[in-house]
C-alpha cells in the first residue's frame, strides 16, 4: 500500500514538471513584441533668430519702425469679400480715415482679420452677431512699478480710471499704503523686481494672465501706465467678437512678425514666424483664447515659456497665440503707445481711439492733438483735454465743457 502511495506521489510530480514545462514554451507565443520608445525630452532653450545665446535688448524689440498713420488705407485684407468688410465696419470705432487694418503678413502671406473669428465652425451671420458685453465683463490690467505711483497713477486714477474702478486692476512691484487705501484689493503687489528687465516684465504679466483666469471675466486687456483707454471704444470694439472664440488683438510695434527657432514642436531646424502686439500700445485677448493659452502661460509657466525663447512679456504672449496655438493677431489701428509719432494722429481721430500715450522726458513734444481744453503746460500729456472731451460734465473739467 504505501508502495503504491509513493507511485502516485512521483508520478503527480513528474506531470507537474511536465505541465509547467509547457505552459513556459507556450507563453512566449501570447507575448507583445515590445520595443523601445522614444520618449519626447525636454525642450531645449530656444535662441532668438537662432544665431545669438543673449537676450535681446528691449530697446531693440520695441523700436520698431512707426507706424505711419497718413498712410492708413480702408483695406482691411484682399482676401477678405467686401460684404465681409462691411459687417467688420459695424464692429468697431472708425478712424479718421479707416476701418480696423489688418497691416501684415504671416509668413509671406496676408492675414485674415477674421480668421479667429470666422473660423471653420463659424459662420458669416454668426460673425455680425454683437455680444452683449458689459464694462464688468473686461479684465483691465495696469501694468506700473514704484516710481510711478504718484505721477503716472495719479493721471490716469484722476482720468479714466474713475469711470472704470471695478474693471482695473493695478500690477505694480511694490506694497503702497496709499495706493491700496485708494484701490484696495485692485491692487496686486506680483513681488516681482522693479527693474525694467525681460525676467521683471515677464514675472508680471504671469501674476496679470493668472489672476484674469480667477476673475472669470469674459476678456483681458493689458496696458501700461502711460496709457489712456477710451473705455467706450473699447467695449464698443470687444462688443464685435464672442469671447469664446480666439481673439488676440492689438497693435504691432515691428513692420514685420519676428523669427524664432522652434525648439517646441520639433528640434529647433525650423524657424517660427510670428507677430506680437506691443504692450505699450495695449492689447486684449478673449477667456477662450486665454484658456488655450494656459499649458505655456498659467501657474509660472508663462516665466518659464518666456525663458526659453528668451523675449519680453509682450513678444512671448504672441509666440504662444501665433506661434504654438497658431491664431493669428487682428492688427488694430486703434491701440497706440508712445514709440508712434502722436502728433500725426489728426485731432479729430484722437477720441475715436481705443488707448493713447505720450512720449517720456527725452520726447515730450510727443503728445495727441486736441483742442485747447487745457494748455500744453497743465496738461503735457493732453490726457486731461481727452478726458474732459469724453466726459464734459466731469467735475474738475472747465465749466465751459459741460453741456
Amino acid at each position: 500500500m504505501s508502495f503504491s502511495c509513493i507511485r502516485l506521489s512521483k508520478i503527480g510530480f513528474l506531470l507537474s514538471v511536465i505541465f509547467c514545462a509547457i505552459l513556459l514554451l507556450l507563453i512566449p507565443k501570447f507575448q507583445t513584441n515590445w520595443r523601445p520608445r522614444n520618449y519626447p525630452q525636454p525642450p531645449p532653450p530656444v535662441v532668438f533668430n537662432a544665431s545669438s545665446k543673449t537676450d535681446i535688448p528691449l530697446q531693440q524689440v520695441e523700436s520698431s519702425s512707426v507706424d505711419h498713420l497718413e498712410d492708413e488705407t480702408p483695406n482691411i485684407v484682399p482676401l477678405v469679400k467686401e460684404e465681409q468688410i462691411e459687417k467688420w465696419s459695424h464692429h468697431i470705432t472708425d478712424t479718421w480715415r479707416s476701418k480696423l487694418i489688418a497691416n501684415g503678413k504671416m509668413n509671406d502671406r496676408p492675414v485674415n482679420p477674421l480668421h479667429n473669428v470666422a473660423n471653420d465652425h463659424v459662420g458669416p451671420a454668426e460673425v455680425s452677431a454683437k455680444e452683449k458685453l458689459e464694462l464688468k465683463d473686461i479684465f483691465i490690467a495696469v501694468k506700473t512699478t514704484r516710481k510711478y505711483h504718484k505721477t503716472r497713477l495719479n493721471l490716469l486714477f484722476q482720468t479714466w480710471i474713475s469711470q472704470a474702478k471695478g474693471q482695473t486692476f493695478i500690477f505694480t512691484d511694490w506694497e503702497d499704503q496709499e495706493l491700496r487705501l485708494r484701490a484696495g484689493d485692485h491692487v496686486i503687489n506680483t513681488n516681482c523686481s522693479a527693474v525694467h528687465a525681460r525676467q521683471a516684465l515677464c514675472c508680471k504679466m504671469s501674476v496679470e494672465y493668472d489672476k484674469f483666469l480667477e476673475s472669470g471675466r469674459k476678456w483681458f486687456c493689458h496696458v501700461d501706465d502711460d496709457n489712456y483707454v477710451n473705455l467706450k471704444n473699447l467695449l464698443h470694439l470687444l462688443s464685435g467678437f464672442s469671447h469664446s472664440q480666439d481673439v488676440y488683438v492689438g497693435r504691432p510695434s515691428l513692420d514685420h512678425p519676428i523669427e524664432a527657432a522652434d525648439h517646441v514642436r520639433n528640434d529647433g531646424s525650423t524657424t517660427v514666424k510670428f507677430w506680437f502686439a506691443t504692450g505699450g500700445a495695449g492689447f486684449c485677448i478673449s477667456r477662450g483664447l486665454a484658456l488655450k493659452m494656459s499649458p505655456w502661460a498659467s501657474l509660472g509657466s508663462f516665466i518659464s515659456t518666456a525663458e526659453r525663447i528668451r523675449l519680453p512679456d509682450d513678444c512671448t504672449i504672441g509666440y504662444i497665440i501665433e506661434g504654438l496655438l497658431e491664431v493669428k493677431l487682428l492688427h488694430s489701428p486703434l491701440f497706440h503707445s508712445h514709440l508712434e509719432n502722436l502728433q500725426r494722429l489728426h485731432s479729430e481721430a484722437v477720441l475715436r481711439q481705443i488707448t493713447l500715450s505720450y512720449g517720456g522726458p527725452e520726447n515730450k513734444r510727443n503728445v495727441v492733438s486736441v483742442g485747447e481744453v487745457f494748455s500744453i503746460q497743465q496738461d503735457p500729456t493732453r490726457f486731461k483735454s481727452v478726458h474732459c472731451l469724453l466726459y464734459p460734465d466731469t467735475a474738475w473739467c472747465p465749466s465751459l465743457m459741460v453741456k
